[in-house]
């Protein structure tokens, strides 16, 4: 039964709770949204299913969200958010260039590595040429700050004599992204060739740290 056709009674449930906790409802949709997304993809995905997995109805996601395409634009932006948040909360300012740069590499690792929807996503996207980044301003706007972050940890290296001059930010953040990505992104095809060694717990800790050690050869000035 989908939530559409509820008895009177929980469909009243469930615009009660709409309104008594919008922003719990919305967090709902868009995590199960991800999940629908990042499992079959923009085309594949149902919007049936999705609203069945859900505490409100399939109108209401209309409402909210518009068609199907708006509700994965949503997702897809605030996937991309989430990352950003992280980044944020991490406070790096006040810390030296070399444990700012290791804790943002080491944090980027872990984020991609436990929430590999949306790596998925970011996938499908490619897949679909950049059709919905390429159209969100939103997005633009959020990796914007991804790659200042990384120039003001960059440049006070730089001046503190800790990391050489002449590299691009968006290299170093190219790198990080690439490191942390295939880690998630190839993890069933490199286990079927080569094994599960790196994936285990102990293998995921040294590439962690390895990851953070590769940056920090690149950009470091000895």
């Amino acid at each position: 039964m989908k939530n559409d056709e509820l008895p009177v009674s929980d469909q009243e449930t469930a615009r009660q709770g709409w309104k008594q906790d919008p922003e719990g409802v919305r967090a709902n949709i868009l995590a199960v949204a991800l999940q629908e997304f990042s499992r079959h993809g923009l085309s594949g995905a149902r919007m049936d299913e999705i609203a069945a997995k859900t505490r409100t109805s399939k109108r209401m996601i209309y409402y909210y969200f518009g068609d199907k395409e708006g509700l994965y634009r949503f997702v897809l932006e605030e996937a991309y958010r989430d990352v950003r948040k992280g980044e944020e909360a991490l406070s790096l300012d006040h810390l030296a260039p070399r444990e700012a740069m290791t804790q943002l590499v080491q944090f980027t690792f872990d984020h991609h590595r436990l929430n590999p929807d949306f790596i998925r996503l970011v996938m499908i996207e490619n897949i679909h040429h950049g059709e919905y980044l390429e159209h969100s301003e939103v997005i633009r706007n959020l990796n914007e700050t991804a790659i200042s972050r990384i120039e003001m940890i960059y440049q006070k290296g730089v001046a503190e004599g800790a990391f050489r001059a002449g590299l691009s930010s968006l290299v170093i953040h190219w790198q990080i992204s690439a490191l942390s990505f295939f880690n998630v992104s190839n993890k069933i095809s490199f286990s079927l060739l080569f094994g599960d060694e790196l994936f285990e717990k102990q293998g995921q800790i040294a590439l962690r740290q390895y990851a953070a050690e590769t940056v920090l050869r690149f950009v470091s000035k000895d």
